[in-house]
């Protein structure tokens, strides 16, 4: 897939704004707080339609603006499709396909695919556990769209069972009617969580040994990198009804801790990915080089599995990283590249790239919102 145009209007630091991209690898070049990393931001959102920056769309729009508006123009495989998300400080965000409103947001996931590298991405190791689920849902969400409802449906259930627990441990008693209801939620909890868990097994026992042969080849097959998946629920195998029942057993068995803390327990909200280097926990003991080469490889793994996955390539955000990896890695990554993948990349100078690269690439400056 080829990201033609892209056309930002009262976005972020944005007014009007429209880039035609005309090389397979594109650098954008500033200084800091200009709105390079915006412009990345806008592809991810019509990627996933979530950025990894902020969670409300008023912090998207343009200041004094009440609606700001990204399009683009995608070519695939089966032909050009035309890209529009609007959002806004008041009121819902609405998206377009090829000029048409769609009514449901989740038609939309799956046109544009894209994995984005940025700093902030060693909080994927150091971080705590809901930033790794996080990472596996946006994953799963490029590569099986429906998943994203599921996951939203889990969501609404485990903030109904919430609010039930809290008014039950704040009563000091469960009434009949409260038992009931408890009992309805439970299943509900089972039902979408056992989906969840399912899907999130599913996905990293793909991505992990593509994980572990970057891993292999980027650090000279000195380290051994393991991707455990570690479910809140375990998982015997990936039969829905017993997983379910798993769920719902471990359910019964939390029922009065429950109900004494006034929260759900039990649930893929407290599932755990484990990244181990050399059978040794990366998030207590790797140094951050060892840190840094695990979520490299992550994500070169991230691009092979999308592309087998959906029969392209996507595109390859590069936020900043460049200057955070030493020499060996950066080679690594831009030898992996190549021209595989459209490939564009924030920088505050060009001297990490060699005179082939640049030479290939298209050169954009960003200044105040503003891209020559």
């Amino acid at each position: 897939m080829y990201l033609k145009t892209l056309h930002l209007r009262s976005f972020r630091n944005y007014q009007d704004q429209r880039v035609d991209f005309s090389a397979p690898k594109t650098i954008l070049v500033g200084n800091n707080a200009q709105g390079k990393s915006n412009l990345l931001e806008a592809v991810e959102l019509l990627a996933t339609l979530k950025s990894h920056r902020v969670g409300r769309d008023r912090d998207l729009v343009l200041e004094g603006a009440s609606a700001g508006q990204i399009t683009a123009t995608l070519e695939r495989k089966y032909g050009v499709a035309d890209l529009a998300l609007t959002v806004r400080t008041q009121g819902r965000r609405t998206v377009a396909l090829n000029q048409e409103n769609l009514k449901r947001q989740l038609d939309f996931l799956g046109v544009l695919n894209a994995v984005e590298f940025s700093s902030l991405d060693l909080d994927l190791v150091r971080g705590a556990p809901e930033r790794r689920r996080s990472w596996v849902d946006s994953l799963l969400i490029q590569i099986e769209p429906i998943y994203a409802h599921i996951l939203q449906q889990y969501n609404q259930v485990l903030k109904q069972r919430n609010a039930l627990l809290k008014e039950i441990k704040s009563e000091h008693s469960l009434s009949k009617s409260q038992d009931a209801q408890l009992t309805l939620w439970d299943v509900q909890l089972a039902t979408t969580g056992s989906r969840v868990t399912r899907r999130r097994a599913r996905v990293l026992k793909r991505l992990a040994p593509l994980a572990h042969n970057w891993h292999a080849s980027i650090s000279g097959k000195t380290e051994i990198l393991e991707i455990k998946y570690a479910p809140n629920v375990s998982l015997e195998d990936d039969d829905p009804e017993k997983v379910q029942q798993a769920f719902l057993d471990k359910i019964q068995q939390r029922r009065l801790p429950e109900q004494i803390h006034g929260t759900s327990l039990v649930g893929s909200h407290r599932d755990e990915v484990e990244f181990t280097i050399n059978q040794t926990p990366a998030r207590a003991y790797g140094s951050q080089g060892q840190q840094r080469t695990l979520v490299l490889a992550l994500k070169l793994a991230e691009l092979k599995l999308i592309e087998e996955v959906v029969g392209e390539p996507p595109l390859l955000l590069l936020d900043d990283v460049l200057a955070e990896l030493d020499p060996l890695r950066q080679n690594q990554l831009l030898d992996a590249i190549q021209d595989r993948f459209q490939t564009l990349i924030t920088t505050t100078h060009l001297g990490s790239f060699d005179a082939d690269w640049l030479k290939s690439s298209q050169i954009l400056s960003v200044q105040g919102g503003n891209i020559k």
